[in-house]
């Protein structure tokens, strides 16, 4: 039976002779109509012409038929050879799986792997392809899969079969041609040229100016000697490139594949900084900050997103590395205190800077973090009068009551000077313009602002803050104040006032607020209170704070002592030496009475960190405590949270009190596990 091939084209042949013999025809026809006697030999000739036609279409055919047979012989011999000595392991089987033809390579590649699971893989998203198509009389595969750890790269197509058996299971009328490329080689490469992949970092001396202020003249280059050697050293072990940039300053080059070696090593250098023999009278060690980062397309970017990083190991108070890597941070080191900068040069700078933006500002908008301490409030309330004195419009923006603040409302509503500088965040909204300066205070973190609606809003942001740097910080402040050794948030306005060059009258309320705010964060001047706590402090007794107010305002009443007591009184202890306790019942002032509960337990003999958990808003808010010895900051902050090494807190959701309290030991043990290790 002719093919479809061969009749398409015996087809067009006969077309052709038709329209020859027409045109002859007609011709034949003119010239008899000029000339009767030419119509017997013009019907002879069209006789002949027309035997002719036909014989020499026959023959035509009959060539073109054999040529098209031998080509398509020569076609299917092609294909069937290809089929059997691909280079590529190749199978046919039907929709169930069966396999219906395979390869010599099949046979040889998959010899001792059981292929009916990997088919029936690969036939299940064949189906749900063919169920999620319009046309499923064919298509393409194209998947990856693993066989026997190797990774393979699965190409063919599936058909639907021209005959259709009636009793034949619907599953079985499609027929799969399926080949396997092995891409080992491919992974290989892909995992050689990321290994290969160029990290660029950042290291610093974090306390340079204050050790070299402190080092003998005779003794500053041997001090800078011994810290180029250890860096050097330590890049040499992992073949990387230091280049020194400045005095305090080094940029280093590093292949991932070192980059890893170093990272499982736990960043050696930062101890190795620290045991240089600086010979100060009072033992203050140099620390070193570290940041790497491969998150760019070229090495300018890669460098960028370096600085960008070592901002937050500076931000979280430095002795510390960060590694970024594929979008992710791992922190090494920063378990140790904070060093007070006894220079006041960069609170006179940014009080310049500050009261500069201000006064270009058509209003000022200040706010703190969610559920607002006196901290916050306090700093508010400095930077309030700031604005105020320098004739511009100020509105505090909070709608959130935390510790301690209660009494403070109640006296400000009562004070016409206060009526109406308290507002919420929708009202905070409406008074947004392009001329608006936003004044943050007390938090660094993006979603932890009272109102994140008014910073995505505002296009200058000013910072003061003295938690540890998180990731989330508030990256596009036109002005940043934040330093990790300060007290307090309230500490830091105190200088900005104290160093204004506008004369300015701090009112009573203001002065007791920042006070209340350090008194607050450094538990009455027991924790994190360095010389500049007290001199910030004394400022503001010389402006007339009224210490005994302040005082009241923290006082308990009989419930609150009591539920405080109870806590405390169910702590269990773990690791010989750490608290953990939890508040029973929910309520408003949850995060206030675990702050509380957590700050008691540390004066108990032989605890030195406390964490305290309870549920408020269908979370569970923890408050962490230490005296020193244990970092809360890094235990809290793999929970989401952060704050300072001796003062932490962090929030989680979807956990019951038992599950986070778990969640916490957890934590707590891999705090352990990893200083140990």
């Amino acid at each position: 039976m002719p093919s479809d091939e061969t009749k398409n084209v015996e087809n067009k042949i006969t077309a052709k002779t038709k329209a020859y013999l027409v045109i002859i025809f007609l011709l034949l026809v003119v010239i008899c109509v000029l000339n009767i006697k030419l119509i017997i030999p013009s019907v002879l000739v069209y006789a002949v012409i027309i035997t002719y036609a036909i014989l020499s279409n026959r023959k035509r055919k009959e060539e073109i038929s054999q040529e098209l047979k031998d080509l398509t012989l020569n076609v299917n011999k092609a294909a069937k050879t290809t089929l059997v000595n691909s280079p590529f392991p190749l199978v046919i089987t039907d929709m169930s799986g069966k396999t219906l033809w395979k390869s010599d390579k099949y046979v040889s590649t998959f010899n001792k792997v059981d292929m009916n699971n990997y088919i029936k893989e690969i036939i299940r998203e064949i189906k749900v392809s063919i169920d999620n198509s319009d046309k499923k009389d064919k298509g393409d595969v194209n998947t990856e899969i693993f066989i026997d750890n190797t990774p393979y790269r699965v190409l063919g197509s599936y058909v639907q079969s021209h005959k259709k058996d009636k009793e034949q299971d619907e599953k079985k009328k499609y027929t799969v041609i399926l080949y396997f490329i092995d891409e080992s080689l491919e992974v290989q490469l892909e995992n050689l040229a990321k290994d290969t992949k160029l990290c660029v970092g950042i290291l610093m001396i974090d306390n340079y100016e204050e050790v070299i202020q402190r080092i003998s003249s005779e003794g500053k280059p041997q001090f800078t000697a011994k810290v180029e050697k250890v860096i050097y050293e330590w890049a040499a072990k992992y073949n990387g490139l230091i280049v020194k940039s400045d005095r305090d300053t080094f940029y280093l080059f590093i292949n991932e594949i070192d980059l890893k070696k170093a990272k499982s090593d736990k960043l050696t250098i930062l101890d190795d900084i620290k045991k240089i023999d600086i010979n100060i009278i009072d033992g203050i060690q140099a620390t070193l900050s570290l940041a790497i980062s491969d998150d760019g397309e070229n090495n300018i970017e890669k460098a960028a997103s370096a600085r960008a990083v070592i901002d937050i190991a500076l931000g979280r108070g430095g002795d510390q590395g960060i590694i970024k890597l594929d979008g992710k941070y791992e922190f090494f080191g920063g378990r140790t205190q904070e060093v007070e900068k006894r220079t006041k040069v960069k609170s006179r700078m940014v009080s310049q800077a500050l009261t500069q933006l201000i006064r270009e500002s058509n209003n000022v908008l200040i706010m703190g973090h969610a559920n607002s301490d006196m901290d916050a409030i306090g700093s508010s309330m400095g930077i309030y009068r700031l604005a105020k004195t320098l004739g511009k419009e100020a509105k505090i923006v909070n709608d959130t009551i935390g510790p301690g603040i209660s009494q403070f409302i109640e006296l400000a509503d009562k004070d016409e000077e206060y009526h109406g500088v308290f507002i919420n965040n929708s009202e905070g909204l409406e008074l947004v313009n392009p001329s608006t300066l936003l004044v943050v205070v007390d938090t660094n973190k993006k979603d932890y602002v009272n109102s994140p609606s008014i910073l995505e809003k505002v296009q200058r942001i000013v910072v003061i803050d003295h938690h540890r740097r998180s990731t989330d910080y508030i990256e596009d402040a036109v002005l940043t104040f934040h330093e990790v050794y300060a007290s307090s948030s309230a500490e830091l306005v105190t200088e900005i006032l104290e160093y204004s060059q506008t004369p300015l009258t701090l009112k009573p309320l203001e002065i007791e607020a920042l006070y209340a705010g350090i008194m607050l964060d450094t538990k009455n001047f027991t924790f994190k209170t360095g010389v500049r706590t007290f001199e910030a402090a004394a400022f503001l007794r010389r402006q007339g704070v009224d210490i005994i107010r302040v005082k009241k305002w923290f006082q308990n009443d009989l419930e609150t002592y009591q539920t405080i007591s109870h806590i405390v009184s169910k702590a269990e202890i773990i690791n010989e030496n750490i608290a953990i306790s939890t508040l029973d019942e929910a309520g408003d002032d949850t995060n206030i009475l675990i702050a509380k509960a957590a700050d008691e337990l540390l004066t108990i003999n032989g605890i030195n960190c406390s964490f305290v958990l309870g549920e408020m808003d269908d979370k569970i808010f923890i408050s962490g405590r230490s005296i020193g010895d244990v970092n809360v900051q890094l235990i809290l902050e793999k929970m989401g949270g952060g704050g300072h090494i001796t003062l932490a807190g962090a929030q989680v959701s979807d956990m019951t009190m038992d599950e986070a309290k778990q969640e916490l030991i957890n934590r707590i043990n891999e705090y352990f596990f990893e200083i140990e290790n």
